[in-house]
């Protein structure tokens, strides 16, 4: 079964290969000031998503590691994609809220949770990554 989602115009769309089986939530600053709140991100390796439209995306290279992609037309924010070298190159992050029906894949993990604002918290029990974790896992080696 396959799933797909688009920006709110509908200009850019995609469609995936297999169903999400899980997703998670990135409380870093620049993913809140990217999504305006916190990010619910799906992960999805290159080789599993077909995108239609593309010419109507325009990509911020957002640090030395990742671009970020936005509709054009709307301004939605479509995806987080790893560019550097390393076993997470290509794979893109994909917002919850832009699949059409985002199915019963249940959110697993946070990252950057010491720098999840003290206000909320979810019920769910979650893999937890603190920045210097993650960034250990997606920062290319210096």
């Amino acid at each position: 079964m396959s799933k797909t989602g688009s920006c709110l115009c509908g200009a850019v769309s995609y469609t995936l290969t297999s169903e999400p089986k899980e997703f998670g939530a990135c409380h870093c600053n620049m993913c809140r000031k990217w999504s305006g709140g916190i990010y619910l991100g799906l992960e999805v390796p290159s080789d599993s998503i077909e995108i239609k439209g593309a010419n109507s995306l325009t990509t911020f290279a957002s640090s030395p590691w990742a671009e970020r992609a936005f509709c054009k037309t709307c301004g939605s924010s479509v995806y987080y994609r790893v560019t550097a070298p390393g076993p997470h190159e290509g794979t893109y992050h994909l917002g919850v809220g832009t699949l059409d029906d985002a199915g019963a894949a249940p959110l697993t993990g946070e990252l950057f949770i010491d720098n999840k604002p003290k206000g909320y918290s979810f019920a769910e029990k979650t893999h937890q990554m603190t920045t210097e974790e993650v960034m250990a896992m997606f920062a290319p080696e210096s």
